[in-house]
């Protein structure tokens, strides 16, 4: 049986020599395994089984969700939409205030690691329940609700409230002094999203339900459990090297 690589004509490969070719080819095998999560089993946690659906449309729970979500954005401040705004980043720079100057991720490469492993196997776990409830957003209901760009996902859950819920469970176990600082901020990450309209009440809190269900997956994981060691061990050298050198 021919291999796949002889259903390729010579005139089809890179022109690279034969080093260079290996390496082309190992990469081509070895790309869908980095697309596969790290951490995270296949369909675990499955949001669409531990999830309530949200409110259907049209009921009189939709309509009180909408008006909630109408009297956050009309009494919003301009400090409160900048804020919103800032946080939906998620940039991980928004819990250095909370964690303090150790909180350095240039100085914590395996931390940093860490951390960008844990936001790239989140996607899927946030993708699906949202494909499957295709609910709509606020502003999508509301034109007057419509501030900045619109996303180009569904509402329910809210992804930035599981990933902000995520985010502050594992930077609070690796900072567990700034424990309670830590979770308000992955609470306002959600929160800040029904400000903007971008997202309903009970958006936000399906979102904390699923990121508190992911962040048990988590640290349940070997993988997770091992990475996780190396980033602690890193945190506690640097502090150890700080507090020497004050």
């Amino acid at each position: 049986m021919k291999s796949k690589l002889g259903s390729f004509s010579r005139s089809r490969l890179p022109a690279l020599g034969s080093g260079a070719l290996v390496l082309w080819l190992s990469l081509c095998v070895a790309a869908p395994l980095w697309a596969q999560s790290r951490y995270l089993a296949s369909g675990k946690p499955d949001g669409v089984a531990l999830l309530a659906p949200p409110p259907a449309a049209g009921s009189e729970e939709e309509a009180a969700d909408l008006a909630e979500a109408r009297a956050v954005f009309t009494q919003r401040t301009p400090a409160q939409e900048a804020k919103a705004n800032k946080d939906a980043s998620l940039a991980f720079t928004l819990f250095a205030p909370a964690i303090g100057p150790s909180f350095d991720l240039a100085k914590l490469p395996k931390t940093a690691a860490l951390m960008r492993w844990v936001k790239a196997d989140l996607q899927g776990a946030i993708d699906a329940p949202k494909n499957y409830w295709k609910r709509r957003r606020p502003y999508q209901m509301d034109p007057s609700l419509s501030i900045g760009h619109p996303e180009p996902s569904y509402g329910y859950p809210s992804g930035h409230s599981i990933r902000g819920t995520v985010y502050a469970g594992v930077l609070a176990e690796l900072f567990p002094e700034q424990k309670e600082a830590v979770l308000a901020v992955g609470r306002e990450i959600g929160w800040d999203r029904v400000i903007i309209a971008k997202h309903f009440p009970t958006d936000v809190v399906a979102g904390r339900v699923l990121g508190k269900a992911i962040l048990r997956e988590l640290l349940a994981s070997p993988a997770f459990q091992h990475d996780f060691a190396e980033a602690k061990a890193e945190i506690a050298a640097t502090q150890t090297t700080a507090a020497v050198g004050k």
